[in-house]
């Protein structure tokens, strides 16, 4: 009995302790509920989710697990979904690492959290493993991509870094040990050999024509080839749009015998001019669809204020010079600040535009401002247009999401809506989203929500 009520004063003793610090470094207020559970539950319902997929174990970041980002749920080739994202104490922490979970329950229910590469909090000596994505071979092995800071670092952790890869063979229950696939020096890069490309691949790849897997990503210019910064703000660095094709994911290669052929490459990438210094360009974050006379249609984030978009019509090995994404021809442009605008296929020739319907001066805001100008999440319903110059008009945009502005996490981030990814299974359309970059939340998509949403007919 006195052992019991002394381990009871104990753990008392060490949540006020917890709940005093958590005041002080305006994590909580002492006018807000005690207990963690009970302010974590509030907080989960603001954006109304339909799917809980992964809750931090704090608010402050003490358990390293307090930043969840690019979360790319797909099918698993033995029917579950699946989900693989970059987790931290934050984003910059130091300690981005890759994780993947299972759900054999359409999502109801997750496994916990497996590492598969990265470190587990922050150190020194740490390096990080960032913005992992799938890749499936036909046999059902599973390989996860994504960029491992090496050192020296050109732009930032986070994007100077090798490509490294594991795959699994039973379903992700166990993983191999992290190879370096092969990159080649872009007229981008750095030119010196110890100094890695700047590059992110956001979203799931697509099969093209042939089969294989293909998708674009962001290149980041190097310090020694862009076009300086007029600005002090890292929304002025200079990127530009490439794509990258999968040759032989189908043969099961050790990562390290990975072949990829890249296209708009070099003087080819696609570039879109900073608003307020055309010669520099910022394009990023590139999200394809197919359009039902098979060419790729390719929207990207920008610091214009609005998305741009390009066209293939040879499968992604030529692109048309980016223009400005309209709701229809010679109509107004789709706002957007610097943040991912990703573009859905909801049914054939019907698509989902997920965005934030400003240009960066909301509230006050600046378009520098990301930390506050990433809200309410929007939704636009496209169709395609086979005789038109753009071939997707859309119609209005319509909340889709919002969580009041409340901060949250160790950066008191507000963002909603940002690095999803989609399923569309069992008639369920689900938008998978990381939520102020902290819960890991599932939100469905249905007709009976769209069905207000217009798109001109001519």
């Amino acid at each position: 009995m006195k052992e019991n009520m002394r381990h009871t004063i104990l753990c008392n003793r060490q949540m006020r302790l917890v709940l005093i610090i958590m005041f002080l470094t305006g994590t909580m207020s002492f006018a807000e509920e005690p207990n963690l559970k009970a302010l974590l539950d509030k907080e989960i319902v603001r954006s109304s989710p339909d799917h809980v997929v992964y809750v931090p174990k704090s608010l402050d970041g003490v358990t390293h697990d307090t930043g969840n980002e690019h979360f790319l749920v797909f099918d698993g080739p033995d029917g579950s979904l699946m989900a693989v994202w970059t987790q931290s104490s934050y984003e910059g922490a130091g300690d981005h690492r890759i994780m993947f979970s299972r759900s054999d329950d359409e999502g109801v229910t997750w496994s916990s959290p497996l590492k598969i590469a990265g470190p587990e909090e922050p150190g020194k000596d740490s390096k990080m493993s960032s913005w992992g994505f799938p890749l499936l071979s036909k046999s059902g092995r599973i390989y996860v991509i994504w960029n491992q800071e090496r050192g020296p670092v050109d732009l930032h952790r986070q994007f100077t870094g090798s490509m490294d890869a594991s795959y699994s063979d039973d379903f992700g229950a166990t993983w191999s040990v992290p190879q370096t696939v092969p990159m080649p020096k872009s007229p981008q890069d750095d030119p010196r050999e110890d100094i890695f490309s700047n590059w992110i691949v956001w979203q799931k790849p697509i099969r093209d024509l042939d089969g294989k897997w293909f998708t674009g990503f962001t290149r980041w210019v190097s310090k020694a080839r862009r076009h300086p910064p007029h600005v002090n703000s890292w929304t002025a660095m200079e990127s530009v749009v490439e794509f990258m094709r999968f040759e032989n994911i189908d043969d099961n290669p050790e990562p390290r015998d990975l072949r990829i052929s890249y296209s708009a490459w070099g003087e080819n990438a696609l570039r879109v001019p900073h608003y307020t210094n055309p010669v520099l360009s910022v394009a990023q974050e590139p999200s394809l669809v197919r359009l039902p006379d098979q060419r790729l249609f390719c929207v990207m984030r920008t610091m214009s204020g609005y998305i741009w978009y390009s066209l293939s019509a040879d499968d992604g090995r030529n692109w048309c010079a980016p223009r400005p994404l309209l709701r229809r021809d010679f109509g107004q442009p789709v706002l957007q600040p610097l943040c991912c605008c990703p573009i859905y296929e909801y049914s054939e020739g019907r698509y989902i535009l997920l965005h934030h319907n400003n240009d960066g001066r909301v509230d006050g805001c600046a378009p520098e401002d990301t930390g506050k100008n990433r809200r309410p999440a929007f939704i636009a319903v496209g169709e395609y247009r086979p005789d038109a110059e753009q071939p997707i008009w859309f119609s209005p945009s319509k909340q889709f999401m919002d969580n009041g502005g409340a901060e949250i996490g160790p950066l008191k981030r507000t963002d909603i809506g940002v690095y999803p990814s989609v399923t569309h299974r069992q008639g369920n359309f689900v938008l998978w989203h990381p939520e102020r970059k902290f819960f890991l939340l599932g939100k469905r998509i249905t007709d009976a929500w769209l069905a207000d949403l217009n798109v001109p007919a001519e």
